[in-house]
């Protein structure tokens, strides 16, 4: 990847230019949110998220080869979102050590759990326990070069800035993907806990992760 703070986004056909595809692209979007959160990402078809958005068929493939893209482009849009949000949280917290950058990470996460529609089925990645037939490789949502994980860690990795400056850029990666693999299965487990996460669990994700970047050599 020759840019780590912009990895590749999920494949689209063609990027909308024009304001009126841009609304519609974003239409098509959020009616893919939706459905998924009524039906799943299984039982999810092309043919009812251009219903709900209502755009011809021929529009939506436009702009996605299928499925797996419109999926790859609404993970995309929600690791967009998250990093916005999350930036605004740690320029508001500023001065920022890794243990802010960490609470607050993962409290973007869980409150985009709560409020945004399809986050709890496909947030930066497929989060549900079963994969579609007519999704290739649910991994690689993000960035066809790298599991989904890591294309996170890049992102983080660069909004994080002289936090992670101290150490080996390839280990700070590694180290950041091992950590957002800890802290998925302990989400995971809270939100199969309760609705909107068990309190105690999210509370566990951060201190888990928190001692884990501390023994890190690039924690300042």
């Amino acid at each position: 990847m020759s840019d780590r703070s912009h990895p590749a986004p999920g494949p689209v056909r063609r990027r909308p230019v024009q304001q009126r595809s841009q609304e519609r692209y974003g239409r098509v979007l959020d009616a893919c949110a939706g459905l998924l959160d009524e039906v799943g990402a299984t039982a999810l078809t092309t043919k009812e998220v251009a219903q709900r958005a209502q755009v011809p068929i021929g529009t939506l493939y436009q702009f996605f080869a299928g499925k797996e893209d419109l999926l790859a482009a609404l993970a995309t849009r929600n690791l967009d979102h998250y990093l916005r949000r999350l930036d605004a949280r740690l320029a508001a917290a500023a001065p920022v050590g890794p243990a802010v950058f960490t609470d607050l990470a993962v409290e973007e996460f869980v409150a985009m759990k709560r409020t945004v529609p399809g986050f709890g089925l496909l947030d930066f990645g497929l989060a549900g326990p079963a994969v579609p037939t007519d999704v290739r490789d649910d991994r690689h949502l993000l960035d066809p070069g790298v599991d989904n994980n890591t294309a996170v860690a890049l992102r983080l990795q660069a909004l994080g800035g002289e936090l992670f400056l101290a150490g080996d850029p390839a280990a700070t990666t590694v180290t950041l993907r091992v950590a957002l693999e800890a802290a998925d299965a302990v989400l995971k487990l809270a939100f199969r806990e309760a609705p909107d996460g068990d309190p105690a669990l999210i509370a566990e994700c951060k201190r888990l992760v928190r001692g884990y970047l501390a023994q890190q050599p690039s924690a300042r």
